[in-house]
């Protein structure tokens, strides 16, 4: 036989053994995850979320839950339900989150949480992409007249107990060499409270949550968040081990929001992309002949009502975070056209 003759033999037997692949146009069969179906049968998401950090995740003066994490448990109820609002809210206290990933009594969890080692093997959990980045830091007053953390030798610092962020303030102290008072408490309010009322001179946890709580002080222009930066707090969702058709609905439903944003698809104009040329966008919002969702376990075009209901990534910053003087601008928040982290795997 001659070498062009074996070469399409061989050709013709690798076209044989790969013909049973699928193709990007070809529909797949995905078998539903047990918290899928469980969370279709009941008619809504159980989402585990804060319910007292302004802009993140708290309860409105109406008695419902808003903010940036918030956002993320009806996207992915949009994305399972068409329905944004088929959420029920599970409030949790840090020391309560591990409990409820094992136990079961939550889907998921948007709770601006860290993402660990020992979290992700201990606690039995999944977790999504990052959603947000944000480090520890340190808040006090301005009359206190320091620039820094290692300024405060001598001083007090609250912090909450059960959390990274006890760790590291810990672990800031001890390598500084600094003599520092830590006082711990049970939660993030009376943390703030404790502060507030003059028990520590300065206070830590990651520093959008200072920005919260400074935020909503009666007077922010005398508290300042100092620069020292003492940890990398990645934070993000998370589901429980065992569903990872689950926990593929939850990374994917986040990345779909930044696709979005990076191609300018809003909750305003997203008609105007429907009959859209660019396959990327097809792809994305699962039209024409584009397989999306179908991948998943959903409709192909799950991510047009996430996207009209809930937004892209961009409208849920500005909406919840932007307020606090949270700027994604030159941070590692932006997209990374723009320099940031955020980035999101092709829709293809």
């Amino acid at each position: 036989m001659s070498k062009k003759g074996l070469l399409l033999v061989v050709t013709a037997m690798f076209i044989a053994l790969v013909g049973g692949v699928v193709t990007a146009q070809e529909a797949v069969d995905v078998e539903l995850g047990e918290i899928t179906q469980r969370i279709i049968d009941r008619g809504e998401l159980i989402c585990g979320a804060n319910q007292s950090l302004t802009g993140f995740g708290f309860v409105n003066d109406e008695g419902e839950f808003e903010g940036f994490d918030v956002d993320l448990c009806r996207a992915v109820a949009a994305a399972v339900l068409g329905d944004a609002n088929a959420v029920s809210f599970r409030p949790l206290t840090s020391s309560e989150r591990q409990a409820a990933i094992q136990s079961g009594e939550i889907d998921m969890m948007s709770r601006n949480t860290t993402w660990t080692l020992s979290r992700d093997v201990v606690w039995g959990a999944i977790f999504g992409p990052t959603m947000f980045y944000d480090g520890q830091g340190i808040g006090t007053t301005a009359d206190m007249g320091v620039s820094s953390g290692l300024e405060l030798d001598g001083a007090s610092i609250c912090v909450q107990t059960g959390t990274t962020t006890e760790l590291n303030i810990a672990d800031f102290v001890e390598a500084n060499g600094l003599d520092i008072e830590i006082q711990v408490y049970p939660d993030a309010n009376s943390t703030w409270e404790a502060f507030l009322s003059g028990a520590c001179e300065a206070w830590t946890t990651d520093k959008s949550g200072i920005a919260s709580f400074h935020a909503t002080s009666e007077d922010p222009g005398s508290l300042v968040i100092l620069p020292d930066t003492l940890s990398k707090e990645p934070l993000g969702p998370l589901s429980p081990a065992g569903d990872e058709q689950f926990a593929e609905i939850v990374a994917w439903t986040m990345f779909g929001l930044i696709t979005a944003e990076e191609e300018g698809i809003t909750s305003e104009n997203i008609d105007e992309f429907l009959e859209s040329d660019d396959p990327e966008i097809g792809r994305l919002l699962g039209v024409g002949d584009n397989i999306s969702g179908d991948y998943l376990g959903l409709d192909n075009d799950f991510m047009v009502e996430v996207i009209r209901q809930v937004g892209n990534y961009g409208e849920i910053y500005e909406r919840n975070l932007a307020p606090l003087g949270l700027s994604r601008e030159g941070t590692v928040n932006a997209l990374w056209e723009d320099g940031g982290l955020l980035y999101a795997p092709p829709f293809r």
